[in-house]
């Protein structure tokens, strides 16, 4: 097989597998700090029952997500030394800043706020859970706006020529507040958020249907609801917000995102559908004009299509179209699973409702699915490009490794992540079969009647 896709199998599986973790790290340590504020306030042991039992969780998804997350910048160095050459300057100093601003501070922090309870004081504590949250969500801005040069490459200029150039860095701020950075950071961190939210409603409600620890269940479920909610409509607007951005700044993967092959007016918007590249059609369900509205809020003007380009510059349509639909069909799931829990909870009888519980209960793989199609609708909607309009993904491998050697090293991560996942797996579902701590008789003195809408 060619040295370039089997290169691009291994990077893909290897970041693909990491972005397990980060998500569910970043989201749960919103969630972490959201609970131990609570307790801060009112002293309800219930919240800090509660805090330490997601620490736990969190704890775990640190340290695979740290484990998983150093293969990659080796696999810059070997799969991709020319890419590497040519951007260093330029990830060198956000993968540095990430490195020394971000994860130390996370790391700094964190072994105080697993094992600093009772120990140090409340509040020393609760800047500690914050500090770790921060240094979390902080990791993620440089990574994200490295990714986000990638797409929208500014404040650089090249140097040499050939297999010489590289990309140098002329206005630091200019690179970090590039075009599409700040409308994906925000994207990613709200999935971040999905993520935390939509876990521990699918703990709580794993607990609700067995009739376990369910004054913890029904304060988590308050919890995961509001801000799971909160967040869905913060993501729309934030993906509008990242379309329109697509179509200023990368328009052929905006054509490909929708199907785009004719340049029309009133460009439809495809809801769901089948793409035949070789007749250049979309079969499926749309809305027309509902693209050129989203994209320019009026219904007549066309979107660019692929006609625009030259052929051997589109994206894999086929697969960027499934994968961007499917990020939208997971919102879709998870804005209607929020809206009846809400709806039940404000009732009284989502403790009964079994169907709703069910769908909760697996409700987590929602956002794991959107973040996952996110990125690769992202990643693969820039190709041929590894850097836009700058350096062809194809130029960017090493010339020196041969494709059984990446063959082989792809067998090697199949077995050691398949051991990982297993791993975690094992951990995540032992911790949650343990549960929180048994609650005490402070507890039942604390516990709040109206946690669960004023039905209990």
């Amino acid at each position: 097989m060619d040295v370039v896709i089997l290169a691009r199998i291994q990077f893909a599986m290897t970041i693909a597998f990491h972005y397990l973790f980060p998500p569910l790290s970043i989201g749960l340590s919103l969630m972490l700090v959201i609970m131990e504020g609570l307790y801060m306030k009112t002293k309800n042991p219930l919240y800090r029952r509660m805090t330490q039992f997601w620490m736990r969780i969190f704890a775990v998804s640190f340290a695979l997500g740290v484990a998983t997350g150093i293969v990659m910048s080796f696999s810059f160095g070997t799969n991709w030394a020319r890419y590497s050459r040519f951007v260093g300057d330029v990830f060198g100093s956000a993968l540095a800043a990430e490195g020394v601003f971000a994860f130390f501070l996370e790391a700094g922090f964190i072994g105080l706020m697993l094992f600093g309870w009772d120990r140090v004081k409340p509040g020393v504590h609760y800047f500690s859970t914050i500090m770790v949250s921060f240094g979390a969500h902080f990791s993620a801005v440089w990574i994200v706006i490295a990714n986000s040069w990638m797409q929208t490459p500014a404040g650089f200029k090249i140097v040499g020529e050939g297999l010489d150039a590289k990309a140098i860095i002329t206005d630091f701020w200019a690179m970090v507040f590039n075009p599409s950075s700040m409308d994906r950071l925000f994207h990613v961190i709200m999935g971040c958020w999905l993520t935390g939210s939509f876990i521990i409603i699918s703990v709580a409600a794993y607990y609700i249907m067995k009739r376990r620890h369910m004054d913890f269940s029904r304060a988590t479920m308050k919890i995961g609801l509001i801000t799971g909610m909160i967040t869905l409509l913060l993501q729309l607007y934030s993906g509008d917000q990242t379309a329109r951005g697509v179509a200023k700044n990368q328009p052929e993967k905006l054509a490909t995102l929708e199907g785009v092959f004719k340049t029309v007016d009133y460009t439809p918007f495809y809801l769901f559908g089948w793409v035949d590249r070789a007749k250049q059609k979309v079969y499926g369900i749309s809305i027309p004009a509902g693209l050129s509205f989203l994209v320019y809020h009026k219904l007549k003007p066309a979107v660019p299509g692929l006609d625009n380009f030259p052929e051997k510059d589109w994206p894999n349509v086929a697969a960027v179209f499934q994968t961007y639909h499917l990020m939208i069909m997971m919102w879709g799931v998870m804005f209607l699973l929020a809206t009846l829990g809400i709806i039940y909870w404000r009732r009284g009888s989502l403790w009964n409702a079994k169907w709703t519980l069910r769908a909760m209960v697996i409700s987590i793989l929602a956002p794991y699915l959107a973040n996952q199609a996110g990125w690769f609708t992202a990643e693969m909607g820039r190709q041929p490009w590894i850097v836009y309009h700058l350096l062809r993904t194809a130029d960017g491998v090493s010339k020196s490794v041969a494709s059984n050697q990446i063959l082989g090293s792809i067998l090697m991560f199949i077995v050691i992540y398949s051991f990982l996942f297993s791993l975690f797996i094992y951990l995540m579902d032992h911790k949650i079969k343990h549960g929180p701590d048994e609650e005490d008789a402070d507890d039942k003195l604390y516990s709040n009647p109206v946690i669960d809408g004023g039905k209990s």
